[in-house]
């Protein structure tokens, strides 16, 4: 006895269907509808999410210690031996304020669900439960035995197919998908915001100590204090530099609603786009507020994740692109 599906070959570009009998099948393009991301969500929204890779690992505590570096230097090296008390306050409360922004923008871009999609749902079982119409078509990711909803991809380094996966950032040691992009967009705005004020601030400390006796501008000896300046000067211009370009790269990917996956494989235009205005509020949680410069705020204007429903049990299906037959 046949089996009610064909089986087809996977191709994330084209996604041709190759039928496996003794003819050639060929699914219209109109006809092959992806199944939504609504219908599959991700089984563990509330579970703590770590990705235990020592490449990742290693950058993310790379990072921290860069940030501590800049955060020692900006207080004992040039506030705290500052004359100007008002200057040393003002100062430190902001950078210490954008800094610690900084590191919980971090810290939530890590340890957030990036838009998982569930392993080893790809069950006869599973997807009959799903009460997909005739004709729609769904797609099994070989390698991690999920049914991937449209616009997701696999990582290799999560092991997890993403819903509108970005890239996989190693600083952060997650990848950059749905529920996430906003925590990393915060963070590389506010890494270049503490990096662009520690190169101001240490111009202005050169300008003074070359004015005033080198001994009398820092605690350290002027050859340490010039050292410790220029470190943070090459640091705070590297850092600038990459955070705005990733900064400026990911708002132009939310306006556009594009991946950069997806711009990578060429595969815009094959859904309904939605406004830059519309996009940037589903990614940053709803109007504009101040809630969006906040790592804290919770996305309240996205649909909540659906009750994790216990996925019928059965044998992992062999097909990686299945079509719903007519009736």
């Amino acid at each position: 006895m046949k089996s009610p599906v064909h089986r087809y070959r996977d191709v994330e570009h084209g996604r041709g269907l190759r039928g496996a009998g003794t003819g050639t099948t060929c699914v219209q393009t109109e006809q092959r509808i992806p199944i939504s991301k609504d219908v599959i969500t991700s089984s563990s929204a509330s579970a703590m999410w770590f990705i235990r890779d020592a490449c990742g690992i290693a950058c993310a505590v790379i990072t921290w210690l860069l940030v501590f570096y800049a955060e020692f230097v900006v207080v004992f090296v040039m506030l705290l031996p500052s004359k100007n008390l008002t200057y040393s306050i003002v100062n430190g409360t902001l950078f210490n304020t954008l800094a610690f922004l900084a590191l919980a923008s971090h810290l939530r871009a890590m340890c957030t669900d990036p838009g998982a999609v569930p392993k080893g749902n790809a069950t006869k079982e599973y997807i009959e439960s799903l009460q997909l119409k005739p004709g729609q078509v769904v797609y099994k990711c070989p390698k991690c035995c999920s049914i991937k909803p449209d616009r997701a991809h696999h990582c290799s380094v999560c092991k997890r197919c993403i819903r509108k996966m970005d890239h996989h950032c190693p600083w952060v040691n997650n990848c950059v998908g749905e529920n996430n992009q906003k925590y990393f967009v915060l963070f590389t705005m506010y890494i270049a915001l503490i990096s662009l004020h520690a190169l101001v601030m240490v111009v202005f400390h050169f300008l003074n100590c070359f004015e005033d006796d080198w001994t009398k501008c820092s605690t350290f000896s002027p050859p340490a204090t010039v050292i410790l300046l220029i470190l943070l000067c090459f640091e705070g211009l590297l850092f600038l530099i990459f955070t705005s370009v990733m900064f400026g790269t990911q708002v132009h990917s939310i306006c556009t609603d594009e991946t950069g996956i997806e711009r990578l494989k060429g595969e815009t235009g094959k859904w309904g786009k939605v406004p830059c205005w519309e996009a940037m509020q589903m990614a940053f949680g709803g109007p504009f507020s101040l809630s969006w410069c906040s790592p804290f705020a919770g996305l309240s204007c996205k649909k909540s994740p659906q009750e994790h429903v216990t996925v019928p049990q059965g044998e992992i299906i062999e097909e990686d692109v299945i079509e719903i037959p007519l009736e």
